[in-house]
């Protein structure tokens, strides 16, 4: 499964910042020399393909360092070279992992997930919305490709909403936004997303993975007669009971069980998925990176499911 990585990007945060920037190097750590990943650099996106859901003024304040005192606290991270790439970065690596989706049934972005990012502006420690920037690309290469019309379906289970990626795609039939996510938790207004499922805080296990249940359905209800060609996953470890800013509480193994349900709805429908791994403020690191660690593993068995019916399909045609 190819994997996508940025972390060699690293922000100077000043010190006590809560953002726990040395995750993404520890995971990519975890994965080296596991058979089935294949770890490559991701490149940065263009800023022809940032605009395609960016404003220009927007995109070149980030490139170009001219983001006001306000704009920088708002995204949460103060202005720097490094801060500009790493964002181009975290998009380009989202759009490499759903172009090898779309060859090889599932791939991974290890960071990811921006999903507070709106058009004009950043938030929430999101620079750039990765997940919509790729979804635009997608269309437009499917449609070069073939003429034709590629449907995506975003999962939001990240424990924030996604009221970016809500924004972004608030009038777009083409793009199916469902946001599973804490209803007193960030961001305080919240956008309207195709479908938004708001749990309590103290929520466990039982419950939330009904509630996914029932998303899940609806999902797939509304598009009964024309589903989507990909799905982007963000797979938050932040519903963990652990978690410093979450207020959910599912176990390890309830995270797990909610990542498998995921990917078995896509495999079953045949619909390549794309992995980011959103966010994650565990109080231990290594804890947190743990659970993000199981989701790939997770994804890797699903992408090797993936390989096997592809070659028994070849197999069949011959």
């Amino acid at each position: 499964m190819q994997v996508f990585y940025a972390d060699q990007f690293v922000l100077p945060l000043p010190e006590g910042h809560r953002f726990p920037m040395p995750k993404y190097a520890l995971l990519r750590a975890r994965l080296q020399g596991e058979p089935g990943f294949r770890l490559r650099e991701a490149l940065p996106a263009s800023e022809g393909e940032l605009a395609l859901v960016h404003t220009p003024h927007y995109v070149t304040s980030v490139l170009e360092g001219r983001l006001s005192a306000v704009e920088q606290r708002e995204i949460g991270f103060p202005w720097s070279p490094a801060m500009a790439e790493r964002a181009r970065r975290s998009v380009g690596a989202t759009v490499s992992a759903a172009r090898a989706a779309r060859d090889e049934g599932v791939a991974a972005n290890l960071a990811g997930g921006t999903h507070h990012a709106k058009a004009g502006a950043g938030s929430g420690y999101c620079v750039f919305n990765d997940v919509a920037v790729a979804a635009r690309l997608m269309q437009a290469e499917s449609h070069r490709a073939r003429r034709g019309l590629l449907r995506v379906a975003v999962i939001d289970l990240d424990v924030h909403q996604g009221n970016g990626t809500a924004e972004i795609f608030g009038d777009d039939p083409t793009v199916f936004t469902l946001s599973l996510h804490g209803e007193r938790n960030f961001p305080f207004r919240k956008a309207r997303s195709d479908l938004d499922v708001e749990l309590p805080d103290g929520c466990d296990d039982a419950r939330y993975l009904s509630a996914l249940d029932d998303a899940l359905q609806r999902l797939w209800h509304h598009h009964a007669d024309r589903p989507p060609g990909l799905v982007f996953f963000l797979a938050g470890a932040d519903p963990h009971e652990d978690d410093r800013l979450g207020r959910l509480k599912l176990t390890a193994d309830g995270l797990a069980e909610r990542d498998r349900r995921v990917f078995e709805a896509c495999e079953r429908r045949g619909i390549p998925l794309v992995i980011t791994m959103a966010g994650g403020y565990g109080r231990d690191l290594e804890a947190m990176v743990a659970l993000q660690h199981r989701t790939l593993l997770q994804g890797l068995a699903s992408w090797r499911r993936w390989r096997e019916r592809g070659l028994n399909a070849a197999q069949n045609r011959n």
